[in-house]
């Protein structure tokens, strides 16, 4: 007697390539375009694709893995979500490479602060800048930070930073214009300033003496994602900050944004 056939057959597809053995189950409770973003991101952990390789095409993955089309599009916009991959129309899909990473330490401000205190020399800046400056009215956030009137007229700094050809932070600052107006503060050739802002307000004889920042994160905005080369999906890491020269407020960032994967936050809480 010929035994029946079953209508539902369970399949793994086994694979291997040098010493890592892989599984795609199309019955298991985990979708497989999952558990092929899953091997593959294993992949590139383990080194097999390194920074800038490239990815097999889609008909190769189908074949190496028994999986349709469909499958694999759908685990290489997993991968591209989470930064990853990046895709390039008429070239393929490659592991992103290693990006430089932005330190945004509690420390920051007091070297620009000690030399603009005793006269001494900056170190030039590392990053390049593409800045814009204008006269515009502060909105209620800006008015509030600054304590000013709602209207009253600030100058808005809004400033790309690269590392190389990478963009690595937005910054859109505030500083009241009767504070700056027709000083070197308001051209915007000048920057970026040796030293940043603290640097910059003491060159006009505006000392801060305190800095408070609140540090969020969040999804990012259209022109952000534009300005900035973030992967779909990217979390920014924003800092509000505001500058005081005594009880005066001097400038306020609203906000200053950067990548979540090209930075870092690094605080040292003094207790003594």
């Amino acid at each position: 007697m010929v035994p029946p056939i079953p209508t539902c057959q369970r399949v793994i597809v086994r694979t291997t390539i040098g010493s890592v053995r892989r599984m795609i189950d199309p019955h298991g409770d985990r979708a497989v375009y999952r558990q092929l973003a899953d091997q593959l991101r294993a992949e590139i952990a383990g080194g097999e694709y390194g920074p800038g390789s490239a990815i097999p095409s889609e008909t190769t993955l189908m074949q190496r893995y028994g999986v349709a089309r469909n499958t694999v599009r759908l685990a290489m916009t997993m991968l591209r979500e989470e930064g990853l991959v990046v895709t390039y129309h008429g070239r393929g899909t490659f592991v992103r490479d290693a990006l430089p990473i932005r330190k945004i330490s509690s420390t920051r401000y007091k070297s620009a602060a000690t030399a603009a205190a005793d006269g001494s020399p900056q170190e030039p800046s590392e990053y390049r800048v593409e800045a814009t400056h204008q006269e515009v009215p502060a909105d209620e956030t800006v008015a509030d930070l600054l304590g000013l009137d709602t209207g009253t007229l600030v100058l808005e700094r809004r400033i790309l930073f690269f590392d190389g050809s990478m963009p690595q932070q937005l910054s859109c600052s505030y500083v009241p214009l009767d504070l700056v107006a027709g000083t070197p503060v308001a051209d915007a050739s000048n920057e970026p300033w040796d030293g940043g802002t603290v640097a910059a307000l003491a060159g006009i004889g505006v000392t801060v003496t305190s800095i408070r920042e609140r540090v969020r994160a969040r999804m990012p905005q259209p022109e952000e994602t534009r300005s900035l080369s973030v992967a779909v999906g990217t979390p920014m890491l924003t800092v509000t900050r505001t500058m005081f020269a005594g009880e005066r407020p001097v400038e306020a960032a609203v906000d200053i944004v950067v990548p979540g994967d090209r930075g870092e936050l690094d605080y040292l809480i003094d207790l003594t």
